[in-house]
């Protein structure tokens, strides 16, 4: 494993440049995936994360990424004369062809078998001790270079309200993903900042009808279900630090549904396009939140 390294540019998220202060922005620590599960566990819930160094088999999880990318050259976003699997953005796109394409891939049972990939669902069943459920509604996302809008700070369960907290996150980067490209980042010691916001969203939603009770864009919450787009901010206000990382294809992060975690612009100086997975995994045993019970569509309401 690779030793950190020192950043040559500050990173941004929707327009707010991060500290590079060391008391503001560290990096995350890998886990090794051969560790017993006891241990791994432990550092899960002291932490609130798993970084699972190539618990994925690299060439499969570039088989998909190349996979993809032949799918959604159609759309215009890849540069001509390049390898699909560099995934070289081409400086533009047509928008509505390049979300069908998304929407469609999420429905592929390629997909599928990529998210039921073995070492995925045998780590859960054995850390949560019985048979485990994968949410049907499971998202791709790919990020060009340059793009300013990101995924602001948040934590899960204000999207799975309905269900157990006791669901997981998957986030699988497909193809590496150096800190420059945007990868997630995750705020240091949240997990008990999540569950403490929750519990004051609870006080505050408790009079609401069910349906709204449950909702992320309640009248509680932001229009977005975030906690804010000022990441640097958030960091201050908790007296925090945001960890980054530079994901290789191979590593999976597995996150809480009460971890603090955003992204910030894909800067990569290559213009490569990023693209992640995030899926959701948790005891069949559980409560479900069936609101995830469908493919994810842009009119799914989550």
């Amino acid at each position: 494993m690779t030793k950190p390294r020192i950043l040559q540019k500050a990173l941004v998220s929707n327009g707010y440049v991060l500290s590079m202060t060391p008391q503001r922005l560290g990096w995350l620590s890998p886990s090794d995936p051969g560790t017993p599960r006891a241990l791994l566990w432990e550092q899960f819930r002291a932490q609130g994360y798993l970084w699972l160094k190539n618990i994925l088999d690299r060439k499969e999880v570039l088989a998909f990424r190349r996979r993809f990318m032949v799918a959604i050259a159609d759309a215009g976003l890849l540069a001509e004369g390049t390898d699909p699997v560099d995934g070289i953005y081409s400086g533009h796109e047509t928008k509505g062809l390049a979300a069908r394409q998304l929407h469609q891939a999420v429905r592929w049972a390629a997909y599928e078998a990529f998210c039921l990939s073995a070492p995925i669902w045998r780590f859960y069943e054995e850390v949560l001790g019985g048979p485990t459920y994968l949410h049907k509604r499971k998202i791709l996302r790919y990020t060009r270079p340059g793009d300013p809008s990101c995924t602001g700070a948040h934590y899960d369960l204000t999207y799975l309200r309905a269900g157990t907290d006791r669901v997981y996150t998957s986030w699988i980067p497909i193809g590496d993903i150096p800190v420059e490209m945007g990868g997630l980042i995750y705020l240091e010691g949240s997990d008990a900042a999540g569950h403490k916001l929750e519990a004051e969203f609870a006080a505050l939603n408790v009079n609401l009808p069910p349906e709204e009770r449950i909702s992320a864009y309640n009248r509680s919450m932001s229009e977005n279900g975030w906690i804010t787009r000022d990441a640097p901010g958030l960091a201050d206000r908790l007296d925090s630090r945001w960890l980054m990382a530079d994901y290789e294809a191979g590593d999976m992060v597995v996150h809480s549904a009460y971890m603090i975690h955003a992204a910030t612009m894909n800067d990569d100086p290559a213009g490569r396009i990023r693209l992640s997975s995030d899926i959701r995994y948790q005891l069949v045993t559980d409560a479900i939140d069936q609101r995830w019970s469908q493919h994810w569509s842009a009119e799914d309401g989550l």
